[in-house]
């Protein structure tokens, strides 16, 4: 068994020969079979010799690639848009023998760079040698780092062998972030006091008190009133029943949205949500994320989450989302419903007058309804549409806040922290004259601008 297991590691660096070992080999075994036939023993050496040496090289080079253990850092493992990582990479040779000359390239997403190439000297039993590069990424998303590829070579150039490991790691790229200034909404703003963005419901006290019941909770805990009323088994609540709720709504219908690539008014819309969750969270409220198809991808049981895993859930649900094919924002209708939060933040795109109406229903009683409306015209190529989108981005705001929402309208590059100041009431300003508000207006004043680890 160890013989033929020496035979196939011999196989496998014979295949891995580069030309100047299959030129010796070659030399070697036609001055051997050429001294054999003259009876020239000093030549049969010489013969000898140059067929040894690129064999020998093959069978080091083939024992030594199998003792190499490879290690990835990624230190972060999660950055915004635009920010910068190092990617650390340490070889330990756990063998017995010094490897020859190790040429290593990682394997990257072309949006993160060109792959980074590395030569690296002869590597002592024992010993590690450590590289880094950096990566960056203007856009968001999730990016597969990996597996790294070594060639091992001999000193003398004869043998070249390719391995990869297997071991990859994961790099998430979120949305950038714009600090926005100032308080959260709410409170205040609801005209209720500070404890309106402490509540949980606004629907009485058995539905601040109960939820829904999940696989493994006790049967004592089930509240048969609110079980009877809403036709399916309710539990008491008893963790945080005053931790203050928030949900955010992105539109996500691709017909809702103008322009291409991270220009585009979707990827700004996905950039003023993150923005505004990471402020929520950072608040100590808890998140959740809803999608005009009415999916939640940061996770529908927001209620058991802290405050600092919903930030990192939110973010990372951001990065990666994309353009749905949803129609119409009606099938994130019951989700909204559900929520039991006291504020609701709404991302909105081009709504048409029928839908603005029904969606503006969603700003009831007990809640802070808030609405960062887009307008489209600001991103569209035609000219002929451009002054009928502005009409009706102007009409959805004054039905909107018609139905007691707060609305900033944005064209494209307009800063979020801006329209944040004025929704929030914290910076002054002056009454929006007549078409379409500026960043950071609302239904009553137009504020300034504001300023891991993987192992091979």
């Amino acid at each position: 068994m160890p013989g033929r297991r020496v035979l196939g590691q011999l196989r496998g660096g014979l295949s891995g020969l580069t030309t100047r070992g299959r030129s010796f080999l070659a030399a070697g075994i036609a001055a051997s079979v050429l001294a054999y036939l003259l009876d020239q023993h000093d030549v049969l050496r010489v013969g000898v010799l140059l067929a040894a040496v690129p064999l020998v090289s093959a069978f080091v080079v083939t024992r030594s690639q199998y003792r190499i253990a490879c290690t990835r850092r990624l230190d972060p493992p999660r950055v915004g848009a635009g920010d910068q990582a190092v990617v650390h990479l340490r070889l330990d040779n756990v063998s017995r023998l010094p490897t020859g000359l190790l040429l290593a390239e990682d394997r990257v997403p072309y949006v993160l760079g060109s792959r980074p190439r590395f030569v690296l000297d002869r590597v002592e039993p024992q010993g590690s040698r450590a590289v880094s590069y950096p990566v960056r990424s203007d856009v968001r998303g999730r990016f597969i780092l990996g597996p790294l590829g070594v060639r091992l070579t001999d000193p003398f150039g004869m043998c070249e062998l390719h391995r990869s490991f297997t071991a990859t790691d994961t790099l998430v790229v979120t949305p950038a972030i714009t600090p926005l200034p100032g308080g959260v909404l709410g409170g205040a703003l609801a005209g209720t006091g500070t404890s309106r963005a402490r509540s949980v419901a606004a629907a009485g006290e058995d539905d601040v008190s109960t939820r829904e019941y999940r696989h493994g909770d006790a049967l004592h805990r089930v509240h048969w009133r609110s079980t009877a009323r809403r036709g399916e088994l309710m539990v008491r609540r008893e963790e945080q029943p005053w931790q203050s709720r928030a949900t955010v709504l992105l539109d996500t219908r691709v017909n809702a949205h103008r322009g291409e690539g991270p220009a585009s008014s979707f990827e700004q819309a996905v950039g003023i949500a993150a923005s505004i969750g990471a402020h929520l969270a950072d608040r100590r409220y808890l998140v959740r994320l809803v999608l005009a198809d009415g999916t939640m991808p940061a996770g529908p049981g927001s209620e058991a989450w802290h405050p600092a895993d919903t930030r990192v859930a939110l973010l990372d649900a951001l990065a990666v989302v994309g353009p749905s094919g949803a129609s119409a924002l009606r099938a994130a209708a019951p989700a909204l419903r559900r929520g039991g939060d006291s504020l609701l933040v709404a991302v909105l795109g081009a709504l048409e007058a029928e839908e603005a109406q029904a969606f503006a229903g969603h700003a009831g009683p007990g809640r802070t309804a808030v609405a960062l409306l887009l307008d489209a015209s600001t991103w569209s190529s035609n000219p002929s549409t451009r002054e009928t989108e502005a009409a009706r981005t102007r009409a959805t705001a004054t039905m909107l806040r018609g139905a007691g929402w707060r609305v900033a309208v944005l064209g494209a590059g307009d800063p979020v922290d801006a329209a944040w100041a004025g929704l929030a009431g914290n910076a002054p300003g002056r009454r929006p004259s007549t078409g379409v508000p500026t960043a950071g207006t609302s239904d009553s004043a137009t504020p300034e601008p504001a300023t891991s680890k993987g192992t091979a």
